[in-house]
């Protein structure tokens, strides 16, 4: 597929991913704990909200006005923490409680169907908004994740939080971890899990409470947050004439006298060179099939984060967040990660493969699997495109640096080896690196990582995608629940990933409960099924084809995906039957 150096983003922005100051907000806010809430073995929650009012923008040429309305759930005493799994494909999402006896953690599963899916709590939050006559103007539930941007509510809170920062959108997820850090809240907007609304300009009452089989579930008390609303309407010629007049040289257009102008166009995000900001019109990106173009290209299936601003200062805002007091290496708190740079010299010595972990590449089924013209809308020509993810179920991290000779077109690869305590005990050649020039690409790729076959129904090859070459990066949270599972990987787009085509070394690193999606949407990268006739086939998605990679289980690095082709050329279906209990296309 093609992928742009900063368009792969870090994991969805469910309410932007800078950490907020709710503390500065919520003066005054101390938590009391009684003899009972002592002795209880889960967190103390409360619903809170940041600031009393809020004004909300309905941009004129968005859908809606997303309802970000700055309440909290605070965790106090411990955490809250959660994790949500599945066996198998077969079996459906589970979700357990991680309480405190005696100081000790212990496991509680939380009822049957209480979540069906790794997008959140369901139907959590539960907002009813009037009008200045009193007048109830709209009611609707929201789904809660644990994992939205937050803060610390107390000076003695952990400087940071162990979770991660969002919920999983890839719908082969199999494992996820949710959690409110201690002394801190998560917000309630539900973010890309949640639709606009429509809301004239004018003032408004927003009630904010937690749904009764929650609060029973987590002792929260019956105490609904009340904050005035102002809506006010704008359009983006109107932000981009205010953003001109307002910059100063050298500043990003857009941070002048208004927060939430829009970007103007053109627009570059610092530090990616010019035209990689989207026009205005991409500022509240669609939904994402996960093939053809878009501005979440290889990214996957994903729907886009509706941001509260404008997706440029957004971007721009995780970007500045991310630069300072990062925590990329930072594991689950009980080790940390090799160091995320490449070594500065290509390793010397016998190249050896120790007895230390490995790490486990495991394919998941292919989705996002649509009919394309490939982007050349050449008549009679159909393609199959579709997302493909290879994910590491550890216990190590895939650890691969690429070393350039002086006039030498390719990197030499190496894998490299660690022991427990993150000590470089071993490394073996594994293959090449190499650049890409072509537009949206213009990265190292490492060759041979996965390769795509488009199988019969017998499930001999059909059709071999030409796309085996890729640059590795954390994209997917494909399950947080295994064993040494990095719930802050750092390489989580191109620009962290890829290097330059002037670098002399590259590191890329797949992430221990990360996968790597790559969306296959190009001539060359998805299968060309014109000729082919209507029928059952499977897509294949294999992992270390050439078994270059040592990993500590090479049986399930394959897995199909069961499709059906129909139509006639120039108007070919394809049918994409559930995949056991994951209806997914």
């Amino acid at each position: 597929m093609t992928r742009t150096r900063t368009t792969r983003l870090r994991r969805p922005l469910l309410a932007g991913t800078t950490a907020i100051a709710v503390m500065a907000v919520t003066a005054g806010f101390v938590a009391t704990t009684s003899e009972s809430a002592k002795a209880a073995t889960g967190p103390s929650l409360s619903l809170i909200a940041a600031s009393n009012s809020i004004t909300l923008t309905s941009w004129k040429e968005e859908p809606g006005v997303y309802l970000d309305l700055g309440t909290y759930l605070t965790a106090e005493g411990t955490p809250l923490e959660l994790k949500v799994t599945r066996k198998s494909y077969k079996d459906p999402v589970t979700i357990a409680q991680t309480v405190y006896e005696g100081g000790k953690a212990k496991t509680k599963a939380l009822p049957a169907g209480t979540v069906k899916d790794f997008s959140g709590l369901p139907g959590f939050a539960e907002i009813t908004i009037t009008d200045k006559a009193g007048k109830k103007v709209l009611s609707r539930a929201e789904s809660f994740c644990p994992n939205n941007a937050s803060g610390r509510v107390r000076p003695d809170a952990p400087a940071t939080s162990k979770y991660p920062e969002s919920c999983p959108t890839n719908p082969f997820t199999l494992g996820s971890v949710w959690g409110v850090e201690k002394g801190w809240a998560a917000n309630t907007y539900a973010g890309s899990y949640t639709e606009p609304v429509k809301l004239a300009a004018g003032a408004y009452t927003a009630k904010v409470s937690v749904a009764k089989k929650y609060r029973d579930l987590f002792g929260i008390v019956n105490k609904p947050a009340t904050v005035k609303v102002t809506v006010e309407e704008r359009s983006y010629e109107e932000g981009r004439g205010a953003a001109a007049r307002t910059a100063k040289p050298g500043e990003h257009a857009g941070h002048g006298a208004s927060h939430q102008a829009p970007p103007a166009a053109g627009a570059a995000h610092a530090g990616h060179g010019p035209g990689h900001a989207p026009t205005p019109a991409q500022a509240g990106a669609a939904v994402t099939s996960g093939a053809g173009p878009s501005y979440n290209v290889g990214h996957g299936p994903l729907k886009a984060a509706p941001p509260a601003l404008p997706w440029a200062l957004k971007k721009q805002q995780a970007a500045r967040s991310t630069a300072v007091g990062d925590t990329g290496g930072q594991t689950d708190g009980s080790r940390k990660a090799p160091a995320l740079g490449p070594m500065s010299k290509r390793p010397t010595g016998k190249p050896s493969v120790p007895d230390v972990p490995k790490p486990d590449l495991r394919s998941l089924p292919a989705y996002g699997i649509t009919i394309s013209d490939g982007g050349e809308d050449v008549p009679g020509k159909d393609y199959l495109a579709f997302s493909a993810n290879v994910w590491n179920a550890g216990p190590a991290q895939l650890v691969v640096d690429g070393f350039r000779s002086p006039g030498k077109a390719k990197m030499d690869a190496y894998q490299y080896f660690y022991d427990a305590q993150g000590k470089q005990v071993g490394y073996t050649p594994t293959g090449t690196m190499e650049w890409d020039p072509r537009p949206g690409h213009v990265h190292w790729h490492f060759t041979d990582f996965a390769s795509y076959r488009l199988l019969k129904a017998d499930q001999k090859e059909t059709v071999r995608s030409g796309k085996e070459a890729f640059c590795l990066a954390n994209t997917d949270a494909v399950d947080y629940t295994v064993k040494n599972a990095n719930w802050h990987p750092y390489n989580t787009d191109l620009a962290t990933a890829c290097g330059q085509e002037n670098s002399i070394s590259v590191r890329e690193v797949l992430d221990v409960g990360s996968g790597d999606t790559y969306t296959q949407d190009l001539p060359g990268q998805s299968f060309d099924i014109t000729n082919l006739p209507n029928g059952t086939y499977y897509i294949q998605v294999l992992a270390n084809p050439e078994n270059r990679l040592k990993e500590t289980n090479t049986a399930n690095n394959s897995a199909l995906r069961k499709v059906v082709l129909g139509g006639k050329p120039g108007k070919r279906t394809v049918t994409v039957p559930a995949h056991d209990l994951v209806n997914a296309n």
